[in-house]
């Protein structure tokens, strides 16, 4: 960085292009809003990089796990320099890297019951939802949703490829996502059918000949959580996009009912 460059200035530079369109109205409320993103994997990592470039002024950052080789293909987070760091450590860092104005709460735990006043502790003004273990994203949403905190899950990513069915709406509108038919079924079960944004692929779901299981250590967390679950075959653009998408999703909430600067429909 030049250091010759007060940080206040060149944070105002930075944001030049998103004032035009938010208004400075706009860029106040990013950068007053508090966001957590839960989940620090291929689409949480990109969702993360979306909102530390828009301006969101906290971000609070959840994930037990550290970055392996396997991450390399799709996570922006994992680089060779990164391997074996915990992935809120190497979230921070990209963070300093990128916006050093932005506050940033890392937090390496394991979202369930017992953390969850911690993570969605308020002043809390949206969520991302990028974990990928069912019965902990549907406690994350119940959580939420009781709480009256505005949350984006994203579904299945992994296995598609084809970014022209990737959806953003009321999670009870949801198709063709196996992932997201069991977290329906799942809120269901405790009263919550609608009122969830969520992030969808109508594509079907590609399924390998031959599937593996996660191979995890007998001493990780994951191990110990019962996550062992089969690892499913994954490509970098979708779950990139489904993160951004969530991203985009979550400033238009912060936004709120002006939306971003000028009228739908300006020439």
């Amino acid at each position: 960085m030049d250091e010759s460059v007060p940080l206040e200035e060149l944070a105002r530079e930075a944001t030049t292009r998103l004032r035009m369109r938010v208004g400075e109205e706009g860029l106040r409320r990013l950068q007053g809003a508090r966001v957590a993103v839960v989940g620090l994997g291929a689409v949480g990592g990109f969702a993360l990089e979306a909102l530390a470039r828009s301006a969101v002024g906290h971000l609070r950052l959840v994930d037990f796990d550290v970055i392996r080789g396997s991450n390399l293909n799709r996570q922006v987070l994992a680089t060779i320099e990164s391997l074996g760091c915990r992935k809120v450590d190497a979230a921070r860092d990209r963070v300093a890297r990128i916006a050093p104005w932005v506050e940033v709460e890392a937090l390496p735990c394991f979202f369930d019951d017992k953390a969850a006043d911690q993570v969605l502790a308020r002043p809390l003004d949206a969520v991302v939802d990028a974990i990928d273990a069912l019965g902990p994203k549907i406690r994350l949403l119940e959580q939420c949703h009781g709480r009256g905190i505005p949350v984006v899950s994203a579904m299945g990513a992994a296995d598609r490829t084809d970014p022209s069915q990737v959806r953003v709406g009321d999670l009870s509108e949801s198709r063709n996502c196996p992932l997201a038919k069991r977290v329906r079924k799942g809120l269901r079960r405790r009263g919550i059918d609608r009122g969830i944004r969520a992030v969808w692929s109508e594509e079907p779901p590609f399924r390998p000949p031959d599937p593996l299981v996660l191979d995890v250590p007998d001493d990780h967390d994951a191990f110990r959580r019962g996550r062992r679950r089969q690892t499913l075959p994954s490509m970098a653009p979708l779950p990139g996009i489904f993160g951004l998408a969530a991203a985009a999703e979550v400033l238009r909430l912060l936004l709120g009912p002006a939306g971003v600067g000028g009228t739908a429909g300006d020439p």
